[in-house]
């Protein structure tokens, strides 16, 4: 099934469909019925940009055991909102905010809406998802629940750059049992399969679309296995998922 991508040739930016070193350029809306215009590109020769528009961002925290550490297991998905000005394209540096002191990586399964959801079924909720991506969760943990801690996550979540997303939307997989793996600089420091989710994607969607309407290119995080570890500048992070790939990114100093 396709793989979906969103890129800049020269001046233009379009949607496209990945297929080995080739994109094969589309148009209309990716959500309603797109049409392949028969234009390909080399993908070295594009730049990848975050695969798609969300009008909203959420996430889910606490949604693996191996995060819950001593924590009790939530009864229902715990939601936050991410700044949409936070999203960061595939490669593109992760930069520390003035005063951050403590930021972390959190590599996550990332949902995309392709159908509105408003109080839907579980079913209902599984049949209005288009597909998933990779997202870097990236949090400063000091502005989260530390010292410095504010009252909502606005920075600790929010700050720009913080929602890396891609690199392309996988479409038609299935999504439940998919190996995550976090790297530092090449070493492993995260590694868990989607079926550990506390709570799975249409179960995510169903409740969310209890109160919050999801649109088309709406996107959700799915939540972050195991422990985080502190970021420096110059760090690469590398979130890559089974059958999605490999999203990118250095961390550098404002």
């Amino acid at each position: 099934m396709p793989h979906y991508i969103r890129y800049r040739s020269d001046s233009a930016v379009s949607y496209g469909i990945l297929d080995g070193d080739t994109v094969r350029e589309i148009h209309g809306d990716l959500f309603h019925s797109p049409a392949e215009t028969g234009v390909t590109h080399r993908l070295s020769d594009v730049k990848l940009l975050h695969p798609c528009q969300p009008g909203k961002i959420m996430a889910v925290g606490l949604n693996y055991r191996s995060h819950l550490g001593s924590r009790p297991q939530p009864a229902h998905p715990e939601m936050f909102y991410k700044a949409v000005s936070a999203l960061q394209d595939p490669g593109a540096p992760i930069v520390m905010p003035r005063d951050a002191t403590d930021l972390h990586y959190e590599g996550e399964l990332v949902i995309v809406m392709g159908k509105p959801a408003k109080n839907v079924s579980v079913e209902q909720a599984r049949d209005a998802i288009f597909g998933v991506t990779c997202g870097n969760d990236v949090s400063e943990r000091n502005w989260q629940h530390g010292p410095g801690k504010d009252l909502q996550w606005w920075r600790a979540k929010g700050c720009d750059t913080f929602a890396p997303l891609g690199p392309a939307i996988a479409t038609g997989i299935d999504y439940s049992n998919l190996q995550l793996q976090t790297r530092l600089n090449g070493e492993v420091v995260q590694k868990q399969s989607t079926a550990d989710l506390i709570f799975d994607c249409p179960a995510i969607v169903a409740w969310v679309s209890g109160w919050v309407t999801l649109m088309p290119g709406d996107i959700i995080y799915t939540g972050t296995p195991g422990a985080t570890r502190k970021l420096s500048p110059g760090d690469v992070v590398e979130v890559e998922i089974e059958s999605i790939g490999v999203l990118r990114n250095p961390v550098m100093a404002s």
